[in-house]
């Protein structure tokens, strides 16, 4: 396995696979739980980026000139990158993959 893929946080192709395979399955309800937290997860994402790079536009912009909720989520995403750089786009392109796979894993559940 190389040093890259042993290091990355994300699985994205071997949850595809898995379900592809039929060795990932869940019930309905499990998957629907699941592909709702992935969706609101990518969607806190996406705004978060969106913040990003609309902060990085901006002509030497101060915070303290931002409305107060404004700020919060400048400060909150650029710290995030900060602390982590690069994974909210890597969990950008991942979570898609993720919830791709729990939607192949779903499995009706049986009549009793």
């Amino acid at each position: 396995m190389s040093k890259d893929v042993a290091a990355s946080p994300f699985a994205g192709e071997l949850f595809l696979l898995l379900a592809t395979e039929g060795r990932l399955v869940l019930d309905e309800a499990s998957a629907d739980e699941v592909i709702a937290g992935l969706e609101r997860t990518l969607a806190l994402i996406r705004a978060r980026l969106r913040v990003m790079r609309i902060w990085h536009q901006q002509p030497a912009g101060r915070v303290e000139e931002l409305p107060d909720e404004v700020a919060r989520d400048v400060v909150d995403a650029v710290f995030t990158d900060l602390m982590a750089p690069g994974q909210l786009e890597q969990a950008a392109t991942e979570l898609p993959k993720y919830i791709e796979a729990i939607r192949r894993a779903r499995r009706p559940q049986p009549d009793r």
